[in-house]
């Protein structure tokens, strides 16, 4: 991974119950989760791009002999274009921002309502630092602030390409933690991009005493960390449902338009995808790149959005949905209470 990995999610093949299949030459790797008979591969195998292709067949060929069909969850371009010789089903999931983190310290001074709430964060004495591994490994303050962000989500933690607790797991990814007068608030986490030079903030995790501009302050100083040490790319991850990549949807098949529209009407108690999308896209990216789902099959059928929910979920995606509703349902009563 940290010689070849170039898909942004290529460092998520490290986490948690992500299985790990290597090429018989033992140069490529390929991180994936298993749900109904479906292997949900992260982003895209990890090979030499003269590798790719051949790699690819491996591990689909060795799919078929164990039963499983292929989807790869998170592909970005570039495994889009060398796929085309497959049999393969495309779909947007959405766009992913990048930056060349060089030049971050221009857009800042271009931009007035940036640097507003730059200014906003460090007049309430807020200050960033990269942390080692090792403090952030073994930093109560640290854990207290995930806590607190994760019970303001939506849905019960999810995992694959998003795993929450990535504390106890800090090798070769960056820390910077937000301190006001002296006690961490909030924190960011990036992950190795080596094949583009560059890092993905996985993380942004707000602790609730972390006054408004503290995540673009923790931007700032990653960006700029980043940058001094010669990284030419950075992305904040996917935005999902955004449409800034100028890719159409209409090439998916029309159930999938019909469920990610519904998503988008009611999926808000769950996950503010407009609010991600649009954080995202006021830290004035150079380009959106699009994201996609595919499937080593003629079609995307509902099984394998299902075996993908089924990946992030661990489990039954019905019954995280069934957790997330009675979230809401707590959350709501909360707020009855509270006269809100």
């Amino acid at each position: 991974m940290l010689q070849h990995g170039w898909n942004a999610t290529a460092y998520q093949i490290v986490n948690p119950g992500i299985t790990r299949w290597f090429s018989a030459a033992g140069d490529a790797v390929v991180g994936y989760t298993g749900h109904s008979g479906v292997r949900v591969v992260a982003g895209a195998p990890v090979s030499g791009p003269e590798r790719l292709s051949d790699v690819t067949a491996e591990f689909e060929h060795d799919s078929s002999l164990a039963g499983q069909r292929v989807c790869y969850f998170g592909a970005e371009q570039r495994f889009e274009t060398a796929y085309r010789g497959h049999t393969f089903a495309r779909v947007v999931l959405g766009a992913q921002p990048v930056w060349d983190p060089r030049v971050w310290p221009a857009i800042v001074a271009g931009h007035s309502s940036l640097r507003a709430q730059l200014h906003r964060a460090r007049n309430k004495d807020v200050t960033v630092a990269e942390w080692t591994a090792g403090r952030a490994e073994a930093s109560e303050a640290l854990r207290r602030c995930l806590a607190e962000w994760l019970a303001t989500r939506g849905l019960p933690p999810l995992h694959f390409l998003v795993e929450p607790e990535t504390l106890s797991r800090l090798a070769d990814r960056r820390v910077f933690v937000a301190e006001q007068r002296g006690v961490p608030v909030a924190f960011l986490v990036a992950s190795p991009v080596p094949g583009r030079h560059g890092w993905l903030v996985e993380q942004f995790v707000r602790g609730h005493a972390a006054p408004n501009g503290t995540t673009q302050l923790m931007v700032d100083a990653a960006m700029c960390g980043v940058a001094a040490d010669g990284a030419r790319f950075v992305t904040l991850g996917l935005a999902p449902l955004s449409r800034r990549a100028g890719v159409e949807e209409g090439r998916n098949p029309v159930w999938l338009r019909a469920v990610l529209a519904w998503v988008r009407a009611h999926g808000r108690r769950y996950y503010n995808f407009d609010g991600l999308d649009a954080f995202k896209a006021r830290l004035q990216p150079h380009a959106w790149e699009p994201v996609f789902a595919i499937a080593a099959d003629a079609s995307f059928s509902p099984r394998y959005l299902y075996a993908i929910a089924g990946a992030f979920s661990g489990g039954s995606p019905m019954l995280t949905i069934a957790g997330g509703l009675m979230r809401a349902a707590a959350t709501e009563l909360r707020w009855a209470a509270a006269g809100r």
